[in-house]
């Protein structure tokens, strides 16, 4: 019970930290429950799908499917997450001064959830899979059913405890700094999903892992700790990364940040406004 649970555990935090996050970055936005609980639905309805074609997914492209599939996905949420991240640039002030107005309908909100809706389903979609491939494999080698239920009870438990804990500490940012911190967090969720989705791509041979790995932290933080999992979901820690995945995630945060510079500036009668 304890494997399971540890391993749902780790699986469920991380999907529950990207959620945390992206409700968070919603804040006072109406129906966001309905368009992220949507997200959250088709991403169990397609990790179910995935798993059921585990076997034709891990034999495909000469055995690197899998690898492929996991690259794929996350490049899609760096994608999705760096046009909210540039688009809230711009309209930050707008809904913050739409926050403080009660009873206002925050319409801009609108655009953020359609994209942000996309960010969770592909979150829950990755680590569903996995899960749902891992309580296979345990069920078909004998573990019983108490074991395996007392595991994803422990495990979804725990990790949505710490998702909720990162939920109400963010909300404690004042709300004049809030959209411009949430903007900063997601733009590290990006930088560090880039970078793992280089790690898949060089386990698929399909990138060069130019030098040997740059440094070693594994002895001060774990990656498989709770707070070694908790900073590689947030900021993409990794405690032996290769250069390839230091360069994506380079690259990809400072393409962020420029692009919230330079096309995320507020708009002219927003900023008079605020």
């Amino acid at each position: 019970m304890l494997g399971i649970a540890i391993l749902v555990f780790r699986e469920v935090l991380e999907a529950a930290l990207v959620v945390s996050v992206v409700f968070a970055a919603t804040r006072g936005v109406p129906g966001r429950g309905r368009w992220i609980g949507a997200g959250i639905a088709a991403g169990i309805l397609g990790a179910v799908a995935i798993a059921g074609f585990a076997g034709a997914i891990a034999g495909a492209v000469e055995g690197a499917g899998q690898e492929l599939l996991d690259a794929g996905v996350l490049f899609a949420a760096v994608v999705m997450i760096a046009w909210h991240a540039i688009w809230m640039a711009s309209h930050g002030k707008e809904m913050t001064a739409q926050m403080h107005a009660l009873g206002s309908a925050v319409s801009v909100g609108r655009s953020p959830l359609t994209v942000l809706t996309a960010v969770v389903a592909l979150a829950v979609l990755r680590e569903g899979s996995e899960v749902v491939l891992f309580l296979y494999a345990q069920a078909a080698g004998g573990s019983g059913w108490v074991d395996v239920a007392g595991g994803i009870a422990l495990g979804f438990g725990g990790g949505c405890a710490v998702g909720l804990l990162l939920y109400f500490g963010l909300l404690r940012i004042p709300i004049r700094y809030f959209f411009t911190a949430t903007n900063w967090l997601l733009l590290l969720v990006a930088a560090g999903m880039a970078s793992q989705a280089a790690r898949f791509l060089v386990q698929a041979d399909l990138l060069p892992s130019p030098g040997p790995t740059l440094w070693d932290t594994s002895g001060m933080l774990s990656d498989r700790s709770l707070l070694g999992q908790t900073l590689h979901t947030l900021i993409g820690y990794d405690a032996r990364p290769a250069g390839v995945q230091v360069l994506f995630y380079i690259i990809t945060g400072a393409l962020i940040a420029i692009g919230m510079r330079l096309w995320g500036k507020p708009r002219r009668g927003v900023s008079g406004a605020a």
